[in-house]
């Protein structure tokens, strides 16, 4: 039950390399994905998980095996947290940057393409900063997926 069958540092370097993959993978997917998922995204995200756990412990069956792998996996996460609070270079790397979608009651067509993000997305978010598209400075899709709007300070 708590006996490893390989050597121990097999599982940390397994845990590593999958948490690495999934990482780039999530980001090149956008930030749409992993701001606001739909059933779609939420199902991809469980058959991921699924689809590496023989991959994250190999043959390993054991309660250790488990807990290591957990282990490295949490130590990863912060890590990458405690590495990208200090350094906005590693941030936008992992995080990503705002993107300008709209600006001056216009939206850019090509940068939402892009960046997967449907004009009814943006109609929500303007319609919850309670702007219509005319008074819209400036949108911007968000490194965390969400849309936020800036509003002009008065009409023209």
């Amino acid at each position: 039950m708590f006996q490893l069958e390989g050597a121990w540092w097999d599982l940390p370097v397994r845990a590593l390399v999958i948490y690495v993959v999934l990482l780039v993978l999530v980001r090149l997917s956008g930030k749409r994905t992993v701001g606001q998922f739909t059933p779609f995204d939420l199902l991809v995200v469980m058959l991921l998980s699924e689809s590496v756990s023989s991959g994250l412990n190999g043959e390993e069956k054991s309660v250790t095996a488990g807990l290591l792998s957990a282990a490295t996996l949490i130590g990863l996460n912060v890590f990458v947290a405690t590495i990208t609070a200090r350094s906005k270079w590693a941030q936008s790397i992992v995080e990503g940057r705002p993107v300008l979608i709209g600006a001056d009651g216009k939206l850019f067509s090509d940068v939402m393409k892009k960046n997967h993000v449907p004009v009814d997305d943006v109609e929500r978010a303007l319609r919850e900063a309670d702007c219509d598209l005319q008074e819209m400075r400036c949108s911007f899709l968000e490194a965390d997926g969400q849309i936020s709007i800036l509003k002009n300070s008065g009409r023209t």
